[in-house]
């Protein structure tokens, strides 16, 4: 339960940054906009419904990832330019516990903008996304992405180059989420059965699971060096 407390202090203070600011939220949810309205006029999408279908999966995960990497680059940023990183490794507690509050934290302004995101995507793509099985692979997508970027944020905290570094090393390892994500998203909206998209799921229920541990057991160096 300690450890539990830590985690959420770091979501909390995070939370409470971002009310104070609404920098990353904003700039986050007006990308996210954009690409929305890019997609929708980049294509001719009310000549056929097929065309919609195929086009629409996509868009929106890419939405989706290029809204989070915006957060991501922010998660470490603004504890390095502010002097706070030193003090949170001084601190008397397990480093893993800022991971996991900071993946916790890009988690929950991801889903926030996504929340916001998905009756904008339906009134420009006029394709319903309100279905329970598609918030399941919003929410699944959404950790996988996070556990694997939150790490290689704090790796890319250090550079200077960390605005261009961490899309570079973050859209390659995170591109199986992506695909399952996308290939599943794409089976809801073609109406077939969470059993045939099974496959997808377990993909993403993997990266949810193994990143996460592969993290507890690594951010102690990564930090460090």
């Amino acid at each position: 339960m300690s450890y539990l407390r830590k985690i959420l202090a770091i979501v909390w203070k995070d939370i409470v940054a971002e009310l104070r600011t609404k920098e990353m939220f904003s700039a986050m949810f007006v990308f996210s906009i954009l690409v929305i309205v890019i997609f929708n006029f980049a294509f001719d999408l009310r000549v056929s419904g097929e065309r919609v279908r195929a086009v629409a999966p996509g868009a929106l995960w890419v939405a989706f990832a290029f809204s989070g990497i915006l957060g991501l680059n922010r998660a470490f940023v603004m504890e390095k330019d502010r002097g706070c990183l030193e003090g949170l490794l001084l601190a008397p507690v397990d480093h893993t516990a800022i991971y996991f509050g900071k993946m916790l934290s890009t988690i929950l302004f991801m889903l926030i903008v996504e929340a916001f995101m998905l009756p904008v995507f339906t009134a420009f793509f006029g394709v319903n996304l309100f279905d329970l099985r598609l918030l399941l692979i919003v929410v699944l997508g959404t950790v996988g992405f996070a556990a694997v970027g939150t790490i290689l944020s704090a790796m890319t905290a250090q550079t200077r180059a960390r605005e261009v570094l961490l899309p570079i090393l973050l859209l390659p390892v995170a591109a199986p989420v992506l695909i399952a994500a996308v290939k599943a998203t794409a089976g809801v909206l073609d109406g077939l059965t969470m059993a045939e998209i099974a496959r997808w799921l377990q993909l993403l229920v993997a990266f949810a699971v193994i990143f996460p541990a592969a993290a507890f057991m690594t951010f102690d160096f990564v930090v460090k060096e």
